[in-house]
């Protein structure tokens, strides 16, 4: 049905939506240059595509995407600035966090992608792991809410941390609690450290929440807003709200 399966958005942030309607739930996004594959096409208006850097599904606008025409080149890493500029088709186009940087242009049926000059993480090698998650988590600090987002202009909570991690190069899965199948089990609070992710449970026992330790009793999360809280060997403590607001389930350690 598709003669190149391997299709990238062409714009700075694609929406991910549950079915092929505008009004249907973004469950996620895509950024520029992210690779997916298409499974399915409805109306010749909808692609339904599978991220194939975290296997995710759902459906985006067609005219947002474009099938590649080269192979990709070697990634570089991923933009480590909150807001930059790449350049599609000779006309600039402002990016976010997290974007993936190619050390080539990229060539698709429709446009022409430039990532000159983008700083990127991967590039870094004198600053500890936990410093450069550090300094990811913070330069989305006040970010607001929004389910499905991935950028500094909305993000959810699995969202958050998911683009965090990438500016080691660890792809985490979407969902909380696909990420909380992953990595290593932490007993304790007291034995957990910067960048540690720890997840949260509803009355169901359903993971519903995450968000990364700064140290052993503060955390950075999207709840609201990417926000500074504190933490106990029970949950959450909102600064603002003076109260718990999550119960504590497991801790998580994706770094050696």
């Amino acid at each position: 049905m598709f003669s190149n399966p391997l299709y990238i958005p062409i714009v700075a942030a694609c929406a991910v939506r549950e079915a092929a309607d505008h009004r249907s739930e973004m469950t996620s996004q895509l950024l520029l240059g992210e690779q997916v594959q298409v499974l399915d096409e409805y109306q010749n208006q909808w692609l339904l595509v599978k991220s194939i850097h975290d296997g995710y599904e759902g459906w985006c606008q067609k005219i947002q995407l474009s099938a590649l025409e080269k192979p990709i080149p070697e990634i570089q890493g991923y933009f480590s600035g909150s807001i930059g500029i790449a350049n599609v088709n000779g006309h600039p186009m402002t990016i976010f966090s997290g974007t993936p940087v190619y050390r080539s242009e990229i060539f698709t049926i429709s446009s022409r992608i430039s990532f000159t000059g983008l700083a990127c993480h991967f590039e870094r090698s004198d600053m500890p792991e936990s410093g450069i998650l550090r300094q990811a988590a913070l330069a989305y600090l006040n970010t607001p809410y929004l389910w499905g987002g991935r950028t500094i202009a909305g993000i959810d909570c699995s969202g958050f941390v998911q683009m965090v991690y990438r500016q080691l190069g660890v792809h985490l899965l979407r969902d909380a609690s696909l990420q909380a199948t992953m990595g290593e089990s932490i007993g304790f609070l007291q034995e957990a450290g910067c960048g540690d992710l720890v997840f949260f449970d509803d009355p169901d026992g359903r993971i519903i929440h995450v968000g990364m330790l700064m140290n052993d009793h503060e955390i950075i999360h999207a709840a609201g807003k990417v926000r500074i809280d504190d933490i106990d060997h029970e949950g959450i403590i909102s600064r603002d709200l003076m109260k718990r607001t999550h119960h504590l389930r497991l801790i998580r350690r994706y770094l050696p």
